[in-house]
């Protein structure tokens, strides 16, 4: 089943329309806000808590959200400056083994990640609406700025409602 979902998703072709990138570009500015809103005031020691061995803390989720926002923007930054390329495939939990971010406090991670953010969506704001159709191959599928950005926001969607919930 995954094999064919996958590759159904290869033949999906997503062009952004003005809606659609205002839509993507706003939850990509709310999710450092509604993190800082949930989180605000929670003591460091609960950041870090697992529920089990298994179970991922709010600073794991804080991580991994860094990892793939190093990822998909690096993705990014290359299509805007050469389009139509051929990338690397880079997983961000490979990633994530090369950096430091689990073993990070959690609100000096965070401030790190809202620099990032700001950072991303000032470029973003800037680029034309042709601009969202750069694209670049990437293990063997057609990713466009339009479809990592709306990716990445998603993404980071499912994972904001995972730290609401395990802070309830």
């Amino acid at each position: 089943m995954v094999e064919r979902a996958d590759r159904v998703h290869r033949e999906i072709k997503v062009k952004a329309t003005p809606v659609e990138i205002q839509e993507y570009l706003t939850l990509l500015q709310k999710t450092p806000l509604r993190i800082d809103k949930i989180t605000g005031g929670v003591e460091e020691s609960r950041l870090q808590a697992r529920g089990s061995k298994d179970e991922w803390s709010v600073n794991d989720i804080l991580a991994h959200l860094r990892s793939c926002a190093d990822v998909w923007g690096d993705s990014i930054e290359k299509m805007l400056l050469n389009d139509k390329q051929t990338q690397p495939y880079l997983h961000p939990r490979q990633w994530i083994k090369k950096t430091d971010y689990p073993k990070l406090p959690f609100r000096e991670s965070f401030r790190a990640f809202k620099t990032q953010r700001r950072t991303l969506l000032k470029e973003l704001k800037n680029i034309s609406f042709e601009d969202w159709e750069r694209s670049a191959t990437i293990k063997g599928r057609k990713h466009t700025i339009f479809t990592q950005v709306r990716r990445m926001a998603m993404h980071e969607n499912v994972h904001s409602q995972q730290i609401e919930e395990l802070l309830k």
